[in-house]
């Protein structure tokens, strides 16, 4: 897959007259395979490309960043904002004709994997003290991310009271939020390519003086710089839709440690809650 009309490799290939050879070819190596070298260390790197460590390291500094950590970051967000559903559809497909569900499966691993190397606990923690806080608390998904959104409302529904869901492109979400009480916790979940409906609301949320919590896929997330709190699952892949595997388990993860947090409280309101289903014949029962 070839980048080479993007404004990311533009600036690699204008610094290509200064190269080495091996530079060059190193460089040609990434702009062909972006969603490849994204994920590589820098021996990795040099294996795949055919050039030595040293290559990469001084490749990284000819064309601008500081360390090869930078320079990933920027390649990472260039992806994040950048890849087509077409090219999206293209590597997973190439991914995955092989070894069909085995591929899958080890990739969805990996991600998992992932998460739980990089997962910042210390955020996780004072997430969690929001959320089990008395609080109000909106969580908001939109397009691809609202499935997950939606998850973490309803589950939540189960832990405590007033939790409430809300669609990003829906522009009454604005009005809900409007209203709301000023120490409200907003809980955007938020999947690249990000939709900007959703960064409005984030903007809005900041704006009214709520505290805005972000749950997203990558640094790249443009919410990120203006939330409170933020927790990124930081998946292996870039994937044409977005794995739920790593998401959800971080919100499975927090649902679980708001329901410690919130001790013999979650008794009362799940009584509550099976009085109701009972009542109302909700629930399908052998009986």
């Amino acid at each position: 897959m070839n980048f080479s009309d993007k404004s990311f490799s533009l600036a690699i290939e204008a610094k290509e007259p200064e190269l080495t050879p091996k530079g060059r070819k190193l460089a040609r190596f990434i702009l062909d395979n972006p969603t490849k070298a994204v994920f590589l260390a820098t021996r990795n790197l040099a294996d795949k490309a055919g050039v030595s460590e040293a290559t990469v390291v001084r490749f990284v500094r000819q064309i601008g960043y500081t360390t090869y950590s930078e320079f990933k970051n920027e390649l990472r967000k260039h992806i994040d904002s950048e890849l087509t559903l077409m090219e999206r559809k293209e590597m997973t497909i190439s991914d995955t004709e092989q070894n069909g569900l085995e591929q899958t499966v080890a990739r969805e691993i990996d991600n998992l994997k992932a998460l739980l190397e990089s997962i910042d606990r210390d955020q996780a923690g004072k997430i969690v003290e929001l959320l089990s806080s008395p609080a109000s608390v909106y969580i908001v998904g939109s397009r691809l991310s609202y499935h997950a959104a939606y998850y973490m409302g309803w589950a939540m529904t189960k832990i405590r009271k007033d939790v409430n869901i809300l669609k990003g492109s829906d522009r009454t979400s604005l009005d809900w939020l409007t209203v709301a009480r000023e120490d409200s916790v907003v809980v955007i979940v938020a999947i690249s390519r990000y939709p900007n409906e959703l960064i409005r609301v984030g903007k809005y949320a900041k704006q009214l003086g709520m505290k805005l919590v972000v749950i997203a896929d990558s640094m790249a997330c443009p919410l990120i710089q203006f939330s409170h709190y933020h927790l990124v699952t930081r998946p292996k892949t870039i994937p044409f839709y977005e794995s739920s595997s790593s998401m959800l388990c971080l919100i499975i993860h927090l649902l679980n440690e708001v329901i410690k947090a919130k001790g013999e409280d979650v008794n009362a309101h799940q009584e509550k809650l099976e009085k109701a289903y009972r009542e109302n014949d909700i629930l399908f029962n052998l009986d």
